[in-house]
């Protein structure tokens, strides 16, 4: 069974920094592209950054210049570096992978269970 974990959440004042962290553990054959996404209360969950088993990466508009994504392929994980953070950037981070459990196997999205991030001003 597939599993990702987030860490790193926390509460931290505008202008601070916070770096999430995503483990990716299980049966698991490859992992595609990941990213991570996030959802302010009330609000849908958006696309915060994305990153290819290369290293290529897309950030949200919102984000650009403050975060960056990055991975470890050969530990399965990834990691979100955020700095300059605003109030408005408090939401519930998730992580989010496209990963194939065997070698002939489907690929499928897996979600972690989410990880808070309060940012206050």
């Amino acid at each position: 069974q597939v599993q990702l974990v987030e860490s790193g959440g926390g509460s931290v004042q505008a202008g601070g920094s916070l770096r999430l962290s995503c483990a990716a553990s299980g049966s698991i054959f490859s992992i595609s592209v990941m990213g991570w996404y996030r959802q302010a209360a009330g609000e849908q969950r958006e696309s915060v950054a994305s990153i290819t088993p290369g290293g290529m990466t897309n950030y949200a508009d919102s984000v650009k210049g403050r975060f960056t994504i990055s991975r470890d392929n050969a530990k399965n994980s990834m990691y979100l570096q955020m700095s300059s953070l605003k109030p408005e950037d408090t939401a519930v981070y998730y992580c989010n992978a496209l990963l194939r459990e065997r070698q002939w196997g489907p690929s499928r999205y897996y979600w972690g269970q989410g990880t808070q991030v309060t940012v206050s001003s």
